[in-house]
């Protein structure tokens, strides 16, 4: 249970795609500081949750609320951009998106697109760099050199340059060797030790 204002908050949530409707009366809260897992076979919805906060989904009703400014906003009609600018919210996809001919740094410039100091998103990816040796050596490469949990960390580092309040992760581990999945959840346990 959450503690104070949940940094996150589904209520009766109806959603999904074109007229069908995939989320029936969906609730969920999420306290800052938390990790939130959701398990189930494929088609169970999962995505689809996902997709309704970041706004890939339609919305039928009900509302998402996330704090902004210390207070707790409805944002269930805002666009993508704004949810990821002025909500905070970062979504890594479960598909593979990292840009295969741009450098391990312009892959990191990319996701901070929105943001306005370039001193301060230099920063960021400094901090990125320092933190992933992996990815640091390889700054000047094209990310298609990358291995599959390579390309798994370089996603997830590119959403932490807009430094979000909440990411959300779609299947962080598919398709990963074990070794990678071991470091992929090693560097989501970081993340939220060091919220």
């Amino acid at each position: 249970l959450c503690q104070g204002d949940p940094i996150l908050k589904i209520e009766e949530l109806c959603a999904g795609y074109g007229k069908m409707e995939i989320l029936h009366d969906f609730n969920l809260q999420v306290g800052r500081g938390q990790s939130l897992c959701m398990i189930g076979p494929n088609g169970a919805g999962k995505s689809t949750v996902l997709h309704s906060i970041f706004g890939f989904a339609n919305i039928f009703s009900g509302k998402i609320s996330t704090i902004i400014n210390q207070s707790q906003t409805a944002i269930t009609e805002m666009s993508s951009s704004d949810k990821l600018k002025v909500a905070g919210i970062s979504y890594i996809l479960q598909d593979n998106s990292v840009f295969p001919d741009m450098t391990v740094e312009e892959n990191l410039m990319m996701g901070a697109y929105l943001r306005e100091n370039m001193d301060e998103v230099r920063t960021s990816i400094e901090r990125i760099f320092e933190k992933y040796d992996r990815l640091k050596v390889r700054r000047s490469k094209p990310a298609r050199v990358l291995s599959g949990g390579e390309r798994r960390l370089l996603e997830i580092s590119r959403a932490l340059v807009m430094e979000p309040s909440i990411l959300l992760v779609d299947e962080p581990s598919i398709g990963l060797e074990p070794r990678f999945i071991d470091m992929v959840f090693e560097i989501l346990d970081d993340l939220q030790r060091n919220e």
